[in-house]
Order: structure tokens, then sequence, then C-alpha cells
């Protein structure tokens, strides 16, 4: 009996031991994979489309940078070639593509130069976007369209537009910023809610099709970032809402979103919910007991309803 318990401690502390490798093993061969990689991000310019070119880059991707001005782009790649990292991960100087997202005529075309940067394209990320609010009653079709237009036709035109080469090499990995939003629809945010509800469900059909080719889509799901996204939204006429948000100003940090996002690529996550408590109770309410949802969000929209006529 003493011989046998004797040899139970080396067998669990290798055991341990192994694992300890196995894990540290993991964690190095995480970190290393994007090294090289070809990095695509749209709405690069500010941010949490920034942020994520600041940390793709410090982790050794050639990044292509896509958005609307072509200033702002340069700029932020020149600021990216001066920054100092750790002497063990080479970088590169990024290379930018200017498009508008929101005019799918010409998303093709952007598609075939992001292609010519490198040859190929490793890791997408359909970051650009445009927020919404107003009231369904007052909000003309034309700027519900064109929510749909940048948020929703646009990503899936430009994926479609790089998908045959990722296919062709089997490999490639789609990354889909969404919003709880599009888990959950909440008063005044009409436009925006469906955007990220179609997002949603296209990426999860996407993610469905194109498993057997080996590639990977992730759909991430963050609550209010701060970042200018309700300044620029657009209200119902079409004109800007200019206005900061009080749960926009407390929302998380983009640099942690950023830095999320960069674990769901390195992890290949394919649905990530970066929320508050309370907003993921909602997103379960939703699915466990709509009625009581459905309650809540009718009495949210009339305290909105009333604090708008004060």
């Amino acid at each position: 009996m003493e011989r046998l318990v004797s040899g139970v401690g080396p067998v669990v502390l290798g055991s341990v031991g192994l694992w300890v490798m196995y894990y540290l093993m993991q964690r190095l061969r995480l970190k290393n994979r994007l090294q090289d990689s070809v990095v695509v991000i749209t709405g690069a310019s500010s941010g949490l489309g920034k942020e994520c070119a600041r940390v793709f880059h410090a982790a050794g991707a050639r990044l292509v940078l896509c958005g609307r001005n072509q200033t702002r782009l340069q700029e932020l790649a020149q600021e990216l070639t001066g920054e100092t990292t750790d002497g063990n991960r080479q970088t590169y100087t990024p290379r930018t593509v200017t498009f508008d997202l929101s005019n799918t005529e010409t998303v093709a075309a952007a598609g075939e130069e992001i292609l010519k940067c490198y040859g190929h394209v490793d890791v997408l990320i359909n970051n650009a976007g445009i927020s919404y609010r107003g009231n369904i009653i007052d909000t003309h079709v034309s700027v519900q369209r064109d929510v749909m237009e940048t948020n929703f036709f646009g990503p899936v035109a430009l994926t479609q537009a790089v998908l045959p080469s990722m296919v062709q090499r089997r490999s490639g990995h789609v990354v889909a910023i969404s919003s709880v939003q599009g888990r959950i629809a909440i008063p005044y945010r009409s436009a925006y809610a469906a955007s990220k509800h179609a997002t949603q469900a296209y990426f999860d059909c996407l993610r469905a099709e194109v498993e057997r080719f080996g590639l990977q889509v992730t759909v991430v799901s963050p609550g209010y970032i701060r970042t200018n996204l309700s300044l620029n939204a657009v209200t119902g006429d079409g004109s800007q809402y200019g206005v900061m948000d009080k749960t926009t100003a407390a929302g998380r940090d983009p640099v942690e979103v950023a830095h999320s996002v960069l674990r769901a690529v390195n992890q290949r996550q394919k649905d990530v919910l970066l929320a508050g408590p309370l907003p993921t109770v909602a997103v379960y309410l939703r699915t466990l007991w709509p009625a009581l949802f459905f309650k809540l969000m009718a009495s949210r929209a009339r305290k909105e309803h009333r604090l708008k006529e004060e």
C-alpha cells in the first residue's frame, strides 16, 4: 500500500507538469498565430477600427486599412509604422485602400484592390458601421435603407468579394463586428438593430456553409463602446444626431474591445458577447421569457418618449 501511495505523487506531478507545458505551448502558438497574417480592417481610421489596427499591428499582422478618408488612413499607417514593439515581433508598414462601404457597386473593385496588396486575405474584420437614433413613425424608409447599406450590404459585398480566394486556399477568417442590438432590439434604434440582426443571421449562415472549407467565422457583439458612434449617428430625416449619449460615454474602452477581438481571432471563437450583466440577462430573457422582455422594452419606450417631450 505504501509503495502504491508513494508512486501516485510522481504520476500526479508528472501529469500536472505535462498539462502546464501543453497549456503554455498552446498560449505561445495562439500568440504567434497572427505573425505575418494579412488582416483587413474596415472603418480603420477611427474608434474601434483604429484600436484594432493598433493591436493587430503589434501582433505582427500585415494590415490593409480600409475607410473613406484616405488622409486619416495614411496618417494611421505612418503612426503605426513609427511605433516600437518588442524585439521578437516583426511588424509591417500597413497598406491602405480607400472606398465607401455604403456604395456596394464599388465594393467588388475595392475587394480586388485589397487582394492585390498581398495576394490573399487571412483575416477580414468587418468593423465599419453607422448608428441611428429616431422613432419609426418619423423615419423615412430611405434612412432605414442607408443604414442597411452601410451596416449589412456593404460588409456582405466585401466578404463575398474576398471569400472565393479564401475557399480556394481553404484558409481564412471572417469577423463581423455586430452589437448586442443584433441579439435584442431596443426602442428608437430600429434601423441599427435591424441591420445588426441581419448581420448576425448572415454570418451565422456563412459559418455553417464554409466550415467544410476550413474557414472560420466570428461574430463579435459588444455593448456600448466609448467612441463617436452616437455623435455620427443618423436621425429619422437623415441628419446627424450629434449627441454623445451617456450610455456611450460610459461604455467600454475601445482598446479593451480591440484586445477582445484579437483574442477571438487567436482562439477562433465563433460567437462573442461583450456586454455587462443587464444586457446579457436581456439577451437570455428575450429567448426564455419574451413576454416579460416585451413589457420591459415598452416601458423603456414610454420613458424615453416622456424624456424627449420634456
